[in-house]
């Protein structure tokens, strides 16, 4: 079941909330309040309260479980803009832009929780087998290197 919750008219840009809202989409629930809690951004606690929100309609009104629940989407889209002018030199006077935005998170509880964790863990192993070919590949580079260095030294030798 979806249970989705909207903030409109947040007074930030979108382009600044967008930012944030990226970070949270696929991961669990309770593992994107504690990811929001420290990212030190206006967006973080505007998003956070999104969340709360939604999960808190997912416990009251749906009879969820938090546990359960994974961000399925976190969309931010552009509200209307407050236009104001700054008076400029000259008489002139320059627009400001106070732009707003609407954020939509929308959680559901049929997708398959898949933790990032899981995720380091399966790439570590790989990177490991890699190594290996790493290091042929420098000490061909060494060999390479040692090689073209050689005929430079006798060149600059003779000029002189």
């Amino acid at each position: 079941m979806q249970v989705k919750s909207i903030y409109r008219n947040a007074r930030i840009s979108a382009f600044k909330a967008r930012e944030v809202t990226r970070e949270i989409q696929g991961l669990p629930a309770t593992d994107a309040l504690d990811l929001l809690r420290f990212v030190p951004k206006k967006a973080a606690e505007l998003i956070f309260k999104t969340l709360s929100s939604a999960i808190a309609n997912a416990e009251n009104n749906n009879n969820l479980n938090v546990a359960n629940l994974v961000v399925q989407e976190a969309v931010v889209g552009e509200g209307p803009t407050f236009k104001r002018f700054q008076p400029k030199a000259r008489g002139s006077a320059g627009p400001i832009r106070k732009r707003t935005s609407h954020i939509r998170i929308v959680l559901t509880d049929e997708v398959e929780i898949k933790r990032r964790e899981d995720k380091a863990a399966k790439k570590s192993k790989k990177p490991a087998a890699k190594k290996t070919g790493a290091k042929k590949t420098t000490a061909a580079a060494k060999s390479a290197a040692t090689e073209t260095a050689a005929p430079e030294t006798t060149a600059t030798e003779t000029k002189e």
